[in-house]
């Protein structure tokens, strides 16, 4: 399915970010809109973020390639994908406050629409384990009533789809070894060391 990125007509040249954020209230209105996209600078990369109406669905690592994300998002959640103007602001602040050390946790709605089964529980779980701390993989799978699946915890975490919002940065290897993580070993490590982490 391709994606369809709409894009709002420069009719207000006045105040085109006016425009977008109308255009945007009225496609969330009438539902014409299955995501709000933008891009978060930040000491890991530039990230992608996506939302439906339910919140944050997707946050993407640029090594995980944008448009392969974007035409992802489009096939799974839907093609009507608009560039947010100050829609996501509210995210936007939370990642630069968390990436600044303002802020240990995030406020945002997270819609888990990408995680199913399993995956989603692991995911709920992982939204328990606080800032600063790290669980193990084995732990995490007990912690989801499965202490035998910790491939599929890490399958789980390297599958998450709102990372850093959703924590599986936390999870280590049970002998201390960060393991891998989907914006990369060097992002995990940097993560980590901010939220000075303790086990």
């Amino acid at each position: 399915m391709t994606r369809t990125l709409a894009a709002a007509p420069p009719v207000d040249r006045a105040d085109p970010d006016r425009l977008r954020e109308r255009l945007t209230t009225e496609a969330r209105t009438t539902r014409s809109l299955d995501l709000l996209v933008r891009t978060v600078d930040s000491p890991v990369g530039a990230l992608l973020v996506a939302a439906t109406g339910a919140g944050v669905a997707r946050v993407a690592f640029a090594v995980e390639d944008h448009d392969a994300v974007l035409d992802d998002l489009a096939r799974r959640v839907g093609p009507r994908v608009l560039q947010a103007g100050s829609s996501l602001d509210g995210v936007a602040r939370e990642l630069d406050d968390y990436f600044a050390g303002r802020r240990t946790g995030f406020e945002q709605p997270v819609d888990l629409v990408l995680a199913r089964g399993f995956r989603h529980t692991v995911l709920e779980h992982l939204r328990e384990i606080p800032y600063g701390a790290v669980e193990s993989y084995a732990q995490v799978a007990a912690a989801s009533g499965s202490p035998r699946a910790v491939r599929a915890v890490g399958t789980a975490c390297a599958t998450n789809p709102v990372p850093i919002l959703v924590p599986c940065h936390r999870v280590v290897r049970s002998d201390g070894s960060t393991g891998a993580y989907r914006g990369g070993a060097q992002a995990k490590r940097w993560l980590l060391d901010l939220e000075g982490e303790t086990r």
